[in-house]
């Protein structure tokens, strides 16, 4: 239940902020670079949440199926790739200012990345269903 909860508020949150919050923002009528700060904010907030909360579900994963399923399964793959983009779009500003698209790119991986992981069974799920229809 923790993955479950976990994965819904960042993937969730993630998918608000690019879809949700930045086409209200213009339907308002802002100015366009308001939009854009607006949005950057809440994207770096969303991301750190997106970090912790991955960080957590590997952490769930680790001890459902073992310190080798982060490599091996692909849950493990695809939190690990998750990571990786939350990385990129933090370190992308500070070391390449000017590489905007790569900080957009880092946040696609990431969106897509949870999508994926949704579609993916919740750990230790199919050791309890088998334990329940023998």
């Amino acid at each position: 239940m923790l993955w479950q909860l976990a994965q819904m508020l960042w993937v969730g949150g993630l998918w608000l902020v690019h879809l949700g919050l930045q086409p209200v923002l213009g339907r308002i009528g802002l100015a366009p670079l308001l939009i854009d700060e607006i949005a950057g904010m809440f994207e770096t907030v969303v991301v750190g949440f997106a970090a912790v909360c991955v960080i957590f579900q590997a952490l769930v994963l680790v001890q459902a199926n073992g310190l080798a399923s982060l490599w091996r399964d692909f849950r493990g793959q695809v939190l690990l790739v998750a990571l990786c983009a939350c990385a990129m779009f933090v370190a992308v500003p500070i070391g390449w200012p000017d590489a905007q698209r790569w900080q957009v790119f880092s946040y696609l991986v990431l969106g897509f990345s949870g999508l994926v992981l949704i579609m993916q069974p919740v750990p230790g799920w199919s050791v309890r269903v088998r334990e329940a229809h023998p």
